[in-house]
C-alpha cells in the first residue's frame, strides 16, 4: 500500500515541485566560473530539510586549485539529502551547474516561466528538472511513511559541465558517498534508459615550422600547410579505420556505435598576414565506443600522427587535455531491469536501453564497479540550447519511476 500512497503523493505535491524547480532555475549557477553555488545549495537544503536529512560539504580549495586554478575564487559545494539509514544506498545524482545562456533567447533565461506544460529557463532540462523529480520522489516516499532497508540519497553536485572532477569525482574519492546503485537524473527522456556513454580523448597537436617574412618564404617552413597535409591524411586514414569498428551495444544514435574523430574544433597559430607561420595548433576530439580503452586509443593516435609526419616531413608536439573513459552497466543488471519494469508500469511504454552518444558522470561510478544508469526528464535535445525547457509531465512520470525503483530496491517487504 505504501507504494500506491507514495505515487499518489507525487501528484498531490507536484505543484510544490514546479515551484521548487522555478526557484532552482532562478539561481544562475553558470559554470564556468561557478556563480551562486552557495546560494543554490542553501536553497536546496532549505527545501529538502522538510522531509530528509541534508548535509552541505565545501570542496576543499586545494582540490579545486589542483584541477582548475582559474576557478579557485569560486567555492564549490556538494549537497547530500538522505532518507532512511545505513546501507544499501540508492543514489540519485544530479548536477546543478549550468552552461552560460548564450544568445538567441526570447525570454530571460533565469526568470523561469511555464507555458503549455513546459518550464523554460537555463538549466530547466540540464538538469535541474532531474533534481526536482528526485526531490519529489523523496518527499513522496517520506510522506507515505515508506520503511526503507537502507537509504535513498540525492547527491547534488557542481562542475559536471567542466568534467565533474570537483563534483561527483570528489564525492566518491573522499568517501562522502558509497552507493550500491546509482541513477543519474540527466535528461534521457521518459522512454530511454542510458546504460552507458561513449568515452572521449581530447588533445592538441602543435605543428612546428620556421617563421620567416612572407616576401622570402623559402627562408621559412610553413607550419600551417604542414598541418593541412597532416589533417587531410589523418582524417582520411582514421575515418576508414573507424568505419570498420562497431560496438556490440545499441546507441541512442546508431551512428555513434562507431568511433569518431573531430579535428579542428580549436585552431590557433600564425602572427600576421605577411609572416610565414612558425607554428600551428589544432585540436582533436576522439570519441570511444564502450569496448575501447583510452590508453590503446591514445597509442593508436600517436602512432598515426608519427607515421604521417615521417612521410610528409613534419614535426609535432602533442598535449593531452582530457581523458574520459567510456561507461557501461550490464543491461541485465537488476537496476536496469527494475527501471525498465517501472517505466512500463508508470509511463506505459517499453523503454529503449541504449548507450548515450555523449559523455556523462557515469564513469566515476562504473569504473568503481557500481551499477549506474542515467534516466531523467527531457526532452534531451533541449540541453544547452536557447529557450531551453523541460516537459513538466516528464518530471511527474520520472518522479513516479524513481519512487517505484526505490520501493523495489529498498522498501521493507
Amino acid at each position: 500500500m505504501s507504494l500506491e500512497k507514495a505515487l499518489r503523493i507525487v501528484d498531490e505535491r507536484f505543484d510544490w515541485c514546479v515551484e521548487f524547480l522555478k526557484k532552482m532555475v532562478s539561481v544562475a549557477t553558470v559554470n564556468p566560473p561557478g556563480e551562486n553555488f552557495g546560494e543554490f545549495v542553501n536553497l536546496f537544503a532549505e527545501e529538502l530539510q522538510k522531509f530528509s536529512e541534508v548535509e552541505i560539504v565545501e570542496v576543499p580549495q586545494k582540490i579545486v586549485e589542483e584541477f582548475r586554478r582559474d576557478l579557485v575564487d569560486h567555492p564549490r559545494y556538494i549537497a547530500i539529502a538522505k532518507l532512511g539509514r545505513g546501507e544499501p544506498v540508492l543514489e540519485i545524482n544530479g548536477h546543478y551547474d549550468v552552461v552560460p545562456p548564450g544568445d538567441g533567447w526570447s525570454r530571460d533565461p533565469f526568470k523561469p516561466v511555464v507555458e503549455n506544460g513546459k518550464l523554460y529557463g537555463r538549466g530547466a532540462v540540464d538538469m535541474k528538472g532531474g533534481l526536482a523529480a528526485a526531490a519529489l520522489a523523496m518527499r513522496a516516499l517520506a510522506e507515505a511513511g515508506t520503511e526503507l532497508m537502507g537509504s535513498l540519497e540525492i547527491l547534488a553536485v557542481p562542475d559536471e559541465e567542466i568534467g565533474g572532477v570537483t563534483g561527483t569525482g570528489y564525492a566518491l574519492r573522499s568517501g562522502l558517498v558509497r552507493p550500491r546503485w546509482v541513477i543519474i537524473a540527466e535528461p534521457s527522456s521518459v522512454d530511454t534508459i542510458w546504460i552507458g556513454h561513449r568515452g572521449a580523448l581530447w588533445l592538441y597537436v602543435e605543428v612546428l615550422g620556421k617563421q620567416a617574412h612572407a616576401s622570402t618564404p623559402w627562408l621559412g617552413e610553413n607550419a600551417f600547410t604542414k598541418a593541412a597535409k597532416l589533417v587531410a591524411r589523418l582524417e582520411d586514414e582514421l575515418c576508414r579505420r573507424y568505419s570498420k569498428r562497431r560496438s556490440s551495444y545499441p546507441y541512442d544514435d546508431e551512428r555513434a556505435a562507431h568511433p569518431t574523430i573531430t579535428i579542428g574544433g580549436e585552431t590557433r597559430g600564425g602572427t600576421k598576414i605577411n609572416t610565414v607561420p612558425g607554428r600551428f595548433v589544432f585540436s582533436i576530439d576522439r570519441r570511444l565506443i564502450v569496448e575501447e580503452k583510452l590508453d590503446e586509443v591514445e597509442k593508436e593516435l600517436r602512432e598515426a600522427i608519427d607515421s604521417i609526419c615521417k612521410e610528409i616531413g613534419c614535426r609535432t608536439r602533442i598535449e593531452i587535455v582530457n581523458r574520459l573513459p567510456p561507461a557501461l552497466t550490464d543491461p541485465n543488471n537488476e537496476l536496469v531491469e527494475i527501471t525498465r519494469e517501472a517505466i512500463e508500469k508508470i509511463v506505459g511504454r517499453t523503454p529503449k536501453t541504449v548507450v548515450c552518444s555523449g559523455g556523462l558522470d557515469m564513469w566515476y561510478y562504473t569504473t568503481r564497479g557500481i551499477p549506474t544508469i542515467t534516466y531523467g526528464p527531457g526532452p534531451m535535445e533541449q540541453a544547452h540550447k536557447p529557450n531551453e525547457y523541460v516537459e513538466l509531465q516528464q518530471i511527474r512520470d520520472v518522479a513516479k519511476t524513481y519512487v517505484y525503483i526505490a520501493h523495489k530496491l529498498l522498501a521493507k517487504k
